[in-house]
């Protein structure tokens, strides 16, 4: 039997077309009976035969119209299996009927339609291994003891190809249902794993939650995906990253069984589990924490696969299932926002989903919702905080974006902006504010504010769209100069140049022909720093503020040793450094004496708007004039 959704759903159909297929067929027999003056036994047979139509109908009805779990699926489908036999059996009944008569055309009648019967149900009750031989015996059993009592050699012979069409047919029938149970198999199970695959496991969550609905109790949802496995697959090469994978799922299946849990593979790396029922919710909780740990411990264990030692760690989201009027849909998604807060809170760990969690994606959804409409409602703006060279002049900024939304307030750059990413929207917001940075810059020259540099924070999504090289080169030729396009610097993050290294390169070199330089922002809080200063097209380095706070702290002096470092190696590389967050004489005089190119923090100046931005400058400008 064929335990999913599809298979149910497929014999429910064959139900109408059988009924339709005999009641026609057996008024023929009401027109024979009339014929052959014998009218009351075909009209009784067919009144058996419309009663068990009826029968059948009513089984049609009940599965269209109620949302049966599995439990209840099973006891219709063993109804429906009475019902079919019946059906089928009912047909051997007029067979004997008929051969009875003295009419030799009632014979022919009878074996033809006995025939025809015999094939239907071959094919109809193919899935039904049982019930298609105890079937296909009752009815071609009576047709070969029919010609073997006809006494004749060419009705022994008849009856010997009657036996090897029977066989014929249960063979088709068999090889049929081996085909079902092949394509059955490989539509709900993954190739890799042998585990469930996302199809195999809605339907198994769907009818949990149907279950539940009767039972009222408490089902958890796991949702796994390993850390930092698409490492291991771009270093070591996909057919170790396979086995890995089968590895992991052995695991999962075995811990998962000795829980009565059910494991499924949704895709790359990602893993689904649904436990049992629990009487109440503390129970459940208690045993999906129980039942986490040590998940989470068996995938930690060490995996030797071929001269290969790995570990690996797992971000883990539970959702507890209490609710099921709630579509199963919403309780994957809850436990998917739980292990991406599992990863955000530094990955290897557990996060259960709660009210906070669900706060937070619902003020995501409304930030994404309005974020929409920033640019054309005017809420985007900008602000620039001055850079300074080591004589305290102002020779630069860099051009920060704030949102101010009139349901949020200010919404700050590092919550918008990742969300910005994620729905891309970072395309067209980028755009907006190249264009007002360019203007700006512009327009500040023509009232004798020449700087040697513009800072503009770029996203990886950014740089990797299409349009991209395209939309800056219109915005350069558009409002720029050539000397002004060199004062252009696109900031990259160092934690997000990763993701195609090659491209990357390309792209950059591209735009350097442009006069465009290149910063790599928040240098030394990744790992692979000294690599990517060694691959990158890079022009300059801007030291993380996180350093640059612990330089005056009397336990800092290994972030001392640190920053001191990152001077050397920039100074050999000939690429100009920018020490940002700087907030204290202290931290300046520490970084202008490792001759620091240029100064940015709150102890010069906050990031202002255009106009203050204006009236700052000249303001310097004019107190230095005086000292000369």
């Amino acid at each position: 039997m064929l335990d999913n959704m599809n298979f149910y759903h497929f014999m429910h159909k064959q139900i109408l077309v059988v009924v339709a297929l005999f009641v026609s067929t057996g008024a023929g027999y009401i027109y024979m009976g009339w014929l052959y003056s014998s009218l009351l036994p075909e009209l009784l047979w067919f009144c058996v035969l419309l009663a068990l139509s009826f029968w059948g109908y009513r089984l049609h009805r009940v599965f269209l119209e109620n949302d049966l779990n599995m439990k209840q699926k099973e006891k219709w489908l063993g109804q429906l299996r009475y019902f079919l036999f019946s059906y089928f059996s009912v047909w051997t009944v007029m067979f004997v009927m008929y051969t009875l008569r003295s009419d030799i055309e009632l014979h022919y009648m009878a074996i033809a339609t006995q025939l025809g019967v015999s094939v239907v149900s071959a094919t109809i009750l193919a899935s039904q291994k049982k019930l298609v031989i105890f079937t296909l015996t009752s009815l071609m059993l009576p047709l070969t003891i029919y010609f073997i009592l006809v006494g004749e050699f060419y009705s022994y012979l008849l009856a010997f190809f009657t036996v090897v069409l029977g066989g014929v047919l249960l063979y088709a029938a068999h090889n049929t249902f081996n085909y079902l149970i092949k394509s059955q198999y490989q539509a709900y199970h993954d190739s890799l794993t042998t585990l469930g695959n996302r199809r195999y496991f809605i339907e198994l969550l769907t009818n949990a939650m149907k279950i539940q609905k009767y039972d009222n109790k408490y089902i958890y949802l796991i949702l796994i995906d390993l850390d930092h496995f698409k490492t291991i697959n771009d270093t070591l090469g996909h057919d170790i990253g396979d086995i890995l994978l089968r590895e992991v799922a052995k695991r999962m299946a075995l811990i998962s069984k000795q829980y009565g849990n059910d494991v499924s593979r949704l895709g790359g790396d990602e893993f689904c589990i649904l436990s049992g029922s629990y009487d109440t919710e503390e129970e459940c909780k208690e045993s999906a924490s129980h039942f986490s740990e040590k998940l989470l411990g068996v995938i930690r264990e060490n995996y030797q696969i071929e001269e290969h030692h790995l570990y690996i760690s797992a971000s883990i989201g539970v959702s507890i299932i209490s609710d099921p009027k709630i579509a199963a849909s919403s309780f994957i998604k809850e436990a998917d926002i739980a292990m991406y807060e599992a990863k955000i809170q530094g990955r290897n760990g557990i996060i259960f989903f709660n009210d906070r969690l669900a706060k937070r994606v619902e003020w995501k959804l409304e930030i994404e919702r309005l974020l929409h409409f920033s640019l054309r409602n005017n809420e985007i703006s900008f602000n620039y905080q001055p850079q300074y060279n080591s004589e305290n002049e102002i020779i630069g900024c860099e051009v920060l974006t704030r949102w101010n939304n009139e349901k949020f307030g200010d919404v700050g750059p590092s919550e918008f902006i990742p969300i910005s990413e994620k729905t891309g929207f970072i395309i067209e917001l980028g755009y907006h504010i190249l264009e007002e940075a360019f203007q700006t810059l512009k327009h500040w020259e023509e009232k004798g504010i020449y700087l040697h540099q513009m800072a503009i924070n770029i996203s990886i999504r950014q740089l990797f769209h299409h349009t991209f090289i395209r939309d800056v080169k219109k915005l350069c030729d558009r409002y720029l100069t050539e000397e002004q396009c060199s004062k252009i610097v696109f900031e990259i993050t160092e934690t997000s140049v990763a993701e195609d290294v090659r491209q990357l390169i390309f792209n950059m070199r591209i735009l350097q022909e442009y006069g465009i330089r290149f910063s790599m922002d928040d240098f030394g809080t990744g790992y692979s720093s000294l690599s990517y200063l060694r691959q990158l097209p890079i022009n300059e380095i801007k030291i993380d503020k996180s350093f640059i706070s612990e330089l005056t702290n009397t336990q800092g002096q290994e972030e001392r040793s640190f920053v001191e470092a990152i001077f050397a190696i920039a100074k050999n590389l000939r690429l100009n450094i920018v020490a940002e967050g700087i907030e204290n004489a202290e931290q300046q005089k520490f970084v202008v004496d490792q001759k620091c190119d240029i100064l940015q923090g709150y102890y010069f100046s906050k990031p202002l708007k255009d106009h203050e931005f204006e009236k700052l400058f000249f303001d310097t400008k004019h107190a230095d004039s005086k000292s000369l």
